[in-house]
């Protein structure tokens, strides 16, 4: 199947358009804050071209924040969550007493951004933010909700822009859904 088949096989849920407006928007929306001394962290593998167009979005907002990463998993290969949390890469720089924004791709159940959440306040974060690419508007497994969100989506497993299953389709540079 070619790359061209494989783009027309997904239903294309948000566009590559529609992406690049909502960020520019949504990281005027975090410079708002006025947040000194920034600290992105990124929740791998899925948010890696979210973080990576945010946090150019944010530098076009005016800030300069710095970015560390931070590999969790909860899927596998699977297109269900395991519902436990493993660290697979930790943070390099410190976190106590700086802000914190920690970037995601999809809040569902809600459990990866509970636990990155929960780690970075453990190590004394003066203030942790969340960011999303999608939140989807599901019934949580944990009390979480998303500081800032670029869009709403219906409970359906998404691909492209990032996200994977099992390891196919980050390349997309849109958000969909596969048919069936």
């Amino acid at each position: 199947m070619t790359t061209t088949e494989v783009s027309d096989s997904i239903d294309i849920m948000f566009s590559a358009g529609q992406i690049a407006e909502r960020l520019d928007a949504l990281a005027k929306e975090i410079a708002a804050r006025k947040i000194p001394g920034l600290l992105a962290i990124p929740v791998l593998k899925g948010s890696f071209v979210f973080a990576a167009d945010l946090i150019r979005a944010l530098h076009r907002a005016g800030m300069a924040p710095e970015v560390d990463f931070l590999t969790l998993s909860s899927y596998k290969k699977s297109r269900v969550s395991s519902g436990q949390v493993t660290i697979l890469r930790d943070l390099d720089l410190e976190v106590e007493g700086r802000s914190v924004l920690i970037i995601d791709d999809v809040l569902d159940s809600g459990r990866t951004l509970a636990f990155a959440k929960d780690l970075i306040s453990a190590r004394g974060a003066k203030q942790i933010l969340t960011c999303v690419l999608l939140d989807k508007k599901v019934p949580r497994a944990v009390n979480i909700k998303a500081d800032f969100s670029a869009f709403e989506c219906p409970d359906t497993f998404v691909v492209g822009y990032g996200m994977d299953v099992a390891h196919r389709y980050r390349e997309l540079p849109f958000v969909g859904r596969l048919p069936g």
